[in-house]
């Protein structure tokens, strides 16, 4: 039923949850995972201090790294044997998400509820709701 099955992942509790349920999914279905991690640079921009930029740029990356890391080994340790592709990305997460989507010809999106930073979700929407209502496929929340 399904093929390429999208994670956005940004290492929270909520995004390792609907990893579970994702790799549950492709071992079923054979289908291969994509896990983005989705770096927002947007507040970079502006910020006086060249090192300041280049520090928190590295810091984002870290971070990054450490979730793709996260989902990697979660797959390993599930003995799925699942196709797992590592992606990351920046700009707004939403928009990032269903780029991918469009872009891979993803079947299905499984993400989280809410990420680390659920104070975005108050200020700007949530971005689990964003991708619902705009992606061309089915997307499973996992809360």
């Amino acid at each position: 039923m399904y093929s390429k099955i999208l994670l956005p992942t940004d290492g929270s509790k909520h995004a390792n949850k609907a990893a579970e349920h994702a790799i549950w999914i492709a071992r079923e279905s054979g289908a291969e995972i994509i896990a983005l991690t989705v770096m927002e640079t947007s507040s970079l921009v502006g910020l006086p201090a060249d090192d300041l930029i280049i520090r928190l740029r590295e810091m984002l990356e870290e971070e990054a790294s450490r979730s793709l890391e996260a989902v990697k080994k979660l797959v390993e340790e599930s003995g799925a044997g699942v196709k797992l592709t590592l992606r990351t990305d920046e700009g707004s997460p939403a928009e990032a998400i269903l780029k991918t989507v469009e872009k891979e010809g993803v079947d299905l999106v499984v993400m989280g509820t809410s990420g680390k930073h659920g104070l975005d979700r108050f200020l700007l929407g949530s971005v689990a709701e964003k991708v619902v209502r705009s992606a061309g496929c089915p997307v499973l929340v996992v809360h």
